[in-house]
């Protein structure tokens, strides 16, 4: 006789589970085992014990209130199973590999018997599945930026603890939630770590261990930390300081993360297209002490660029070039001369031909400049034990001419002579003339003489030249005078035969050049000779500035008072 678990439940729904029912046999019977509330892990087997000693009648195994089959016929059950020596009322209920479903309130009842066990919980702990980070097995970031790791440890009964560890210990500080699931059994955990860019370092591995009841030792993954960043770059240059002509090697170094793909070189701003890896050698000259060469590594991520200079020695090099002047009288003159060089260099200015240093810096002030002052001019720059170098400049004064002739020049009776008259004048003259006795001559030819006038870089050369030397030449005074704008200048220049005796002789007649400077003197410019020596004077007058000339002849006797 087979009966419904509900019909049964109902019969005996006000009886005490532990109190003998008489079976219909008329003999009595009682509960030897009866199952216990069990705690088991998902996928272990369990059994249920049920012992009814001498009861030969029909058992139900009931689950949540629901048979789960007549006697031992639990064909609708594959993993359950009712084991046990039937014959001595052994009526265990065996399950294979525990599930979730098998979480419940388990009883063992006696149809005939009209008694049923006590209520047993079998209660089914679920590890957890397997942890994840997000992200792993390797988490990469960029440097600077902090960093959430986040571990989901699903499906568990109970809920799992989560915890994160690092070298051993254990991180606090992470966020935890968890979620009921919708079979309202398993819940899903979720636990985020923060670290700071500076609590974490590239390399380091960090683990997140999962654990419940039913995984007590706990589930764990871990990630790996990568940290990203930019070409840590470091350029050498050896050897230095180094000599200009001479080779130098530069290393550019890097570590990246991820790895370099690109090296490109440059030197002053200027791609240098045939070095492509990490070294580059070159022999250097002065421009790499101004010109940096720089290495840029490229990742990824982007580009690091880094330069250097090279510590070359070289000699002195013009970096501003003096230029010539031509001021007017009185003003200033103001040159710049700058050099480069390497070491430190020393610089000097001189006037050529003097040993005088007029100055040490870079710049030469020449204060209300004389015609005297004009002239070449030098700076010189020297860089000790490496070289010198030196540039030359012309300082142009604007002013009245200034004559500067031999007083005395030499010729050959009866033959062709000349007296030149040397003129430095800025700007250039506007006339220059010659005068003698009652003569003046500009140019061309008058007579035996010819007046030529030659350009030079120096100035301007005027020449007197005289055909057929006689001796009344070596007893005339010629007068060179030149004008320009600024005023004039006159030289007296005398001729005098190759050759011949020092001085005049007694009788002889002299000539004497007298200039009048407009301040109502008269100024001889002629040997004294005593009274005696003297028979006549011939004095030639000049007025500067006029070209007015008297030739005045006059005993020792007279006054030579009308001289004017």
């Amino acid at each position: 006789m087979e009966f419904s678990a509900h019909l049964f439940s109902a019969w005996i729904c006000h009886s005490d589970p532990l109190r003998v029912l008489p079976l219909l046999s008329g003999s009595e019977a009682m509960f030897s085992q009866q199952p216990q509330d069990l705690v088991v892990v998902a996928g272990q087997p369990v059994t249920l014990p049920c012992s009814i000693p001498g009861y030969n009648g029909v058992v139900l195994w009931i689950k949540d209130g629901l048979a789960l089959g007549v006697g031992r016929d639990l064909s609708g059950y594959p993993r359950y199973t009712v084991i046990g020596d039937h014959s001595t009322g052994e009526h265990h209920l065996r399950i294979q590999r525990v599930e979730l479903m098998d979480d419940a309130i388990f009883e063992c009842q006696a149809i005939q018997a009209a008694m049923r066990s006590r209520p047993a919980r079998l209660t089914v702990l679920v590890a957890p599945e397997d942890p994840v980070i997000s992200g792993g097995p390797v988490v990469s970031l960029r440097a600077g930026d902090p960093l959430n790791l986040t571990c989901h440890a699903d499906n568990a009964k109970p809920a799992a603890s989560i915890i994160w560890i690092r070298n051993g210990e254990v991180l606090n500080g992470a966020m935890y939630s968890k979620t009921l699931l919708r079979d309202g059994r398993r819940e899903s955990t979720v636990s985020t770590l923060y670290l700071s860019p500076t609590n974490m370092e590239t390399g380091q591995q960090i683990i997140c261990k999962a654990s419940n009841k039913a995984v007590p030792n706990g589930k764990e993954t871990s990630v790996t930390i990568d940290i990203q960043h930019l070409p840590l770059v470091n350029l050498s240059v050896e050897p230095q300081p180094i000599l200009e002509g001479n080779l130098v090697k530069f290393h550019c170094s890097a570590k990246a993360n991820p790895p370099v793909t690109l090296y490109r070189w440059a030197k002053g701003g200027s791609v240098i297209k045939e070095v492509s890896g990490d070294t580059y050698e070159v022999i250097v000259d002065h421009s790499f002490f101004t010109e940096p060469v720089s290495c840029e590594v490229t990742n990824a991520l982007g580009s690091t660029n880094i330069s250097r200079n090279v510590d070359v020695y070289f000699g002195p090099r013009m970096a501003a070039e003096p230029q010539s002047l031509q001021v007017d009288l009185a003003s200033d003159a103001v040159f710049n001369c700058a050099w480069t060089g390497n070491p430190s260099l020393t610089i000097v200015w001189m006037k050529r031909g003097s040993g005088v240093v007029l100055s040490n810096e870079n710049i030469l002030t020449l204060k209300a400049v004389r015609q005297e002052d004009a002239g070449k001019y030098v700076c010189r720059a020297v860089v000790p034990r490496v070289g010198a170098g030196e540039k030359e400049v012309s300082l142009t004064v604007n002013g009245p001419p200034t004559i500067s002739s031999t007083q005395t020049q030499q010729a050959l009776h009866g033959e062709k002579g000349q007296i030149k008259c040397f003129i430095r004048s800025t700007p250039p003259p506007d006339r220059i003339a010659w005068s003698w006795k009652e003569t003046v001559l500009e140019s061309g030819t008058s007579g035996r003489y010819t007046v030529e006038t030659v350009s030079t870089e120096e100035g301007v050369i005027s020449t007197l030249t005289m055909s057929n030397i006689v001796p009344a030449d070596f007893q005339t005074i010629y007068n060179c005078t030149a004008w320009n704008s600024f005023g004039s200048d006159t030289e007296i220049i005398r001729l005098k035969e190759q050759g011949g005796s020092q001085g005049p002789k007694p009788g002889s007649t002299l000539l004497f050049s007298t200039e009048y400077h407009g301040a109502g003197g008269l100024s001889f410019l002629g040997r004294n000779m005593s009274s005696s020596e003297i028979k006549f004077h011939r004095m030639q007058i000049v007025l500067k500035g006029y070209g007015l000339i008297s030739n005045i002849v006059c005993s020792y006797n007279d006054m030579c008072s009308d001289l004017m």
